[in-house]
């Protein structure tokens, strides 16, 4: 039985992983029976943001395990403890907390930081051959972690976005959010889900359904 971890960066769009997304992803492996484990950086996130106002809330912090337990609904393990040889792939959901607290992307574009445990979870799945599922923002890790590799991967339809990220060496294709790119050769998905603001939580769930399905069909 083939077995998926998902990484989740916090809770919230704006300083962890983007909550329907995360959901949907679930839900779509669970429609298709195929198992999971929830894993997340056991680190203080980058800052907080409230989330009603959109300020960062300076005087407080959280921390990204237990801030993603509550999508998880608490059957979550610190990234740390990961066996890589117990999943066939991975799947990072979206949400400013993979640009913020798995990487510096938020800040410093393509020369941006990979944070190291994540860093080399992403190698050790790619080096075994194992396929990597990347929602919204999170394509923009794999560029950081991969682009050497030249994937092929989708951040949506901002042009100016895709020039930026092919610096790393990935290629950027347009995608709409009910869909999703594969890269058949480096086993890479890829789908933009909430890089546009304006789509339904519909095309979301179609584009990730779609990502998850080929993902699995590559292990």
């Amino acid at each position: 039985m083939k077995k998926i971890a998902v990484i989740l960066s916090g809770c919230g769009y704006l300083d962890g992983s983007e909550i329907r997304e995360s959901v949907l992803t679930l839900l779509a492996l669970d429609t298709l029976k195929v198992k999971y484990d929830i894993f997340s950086l056991n680190e203080d996130q980058y800052h907080v943001v409230n989330h009603l106002t959109g300020n960062v809330q300076d005087n407080e912090k959280r921390n990204i395990l237990e801030e993603s337990a509550r999508i998880a609904r608490g059957k979550i393990e610190d990234l740390t403890k990961i066996n890589v040889d117990n999943y066939s792939s991975l799947i990072i959901p979206g949400g400013f907390g993979v640009a913020k607290n798995l990487c510096s992307f938020a800040f410093d574009g393509i020369n941006a930081k990979v944070n190291p445990i994540v860093l080399k979870i992403i190698h050790a799945f790619h080096s075994d051959k194992k396929p990597i599922g990347a929602i919204c923002i999170s394509p923009a890790l794999i560029a950081l972690s991969l682009g050497a590799n030249k994937p092929s991967i989708t951040l949506g339809n901002d042009k100016n976005l895709a020039d930026e990220i092919e610096k790393t060496g990935v290629s950027h294709h347009k995608c709409h959010t009910a869909d999703c790119i594969i890269d058949e050769k480096n086993k890479i998905v890829t789908t933009p889900a909430y890089m546009d603001d304006g789509i339904n939580l519909a095309d979301a769930y179609q584009g990730i359904s779609k990502l998850v399905k080929a993902v699995i069909e590559l292990s």
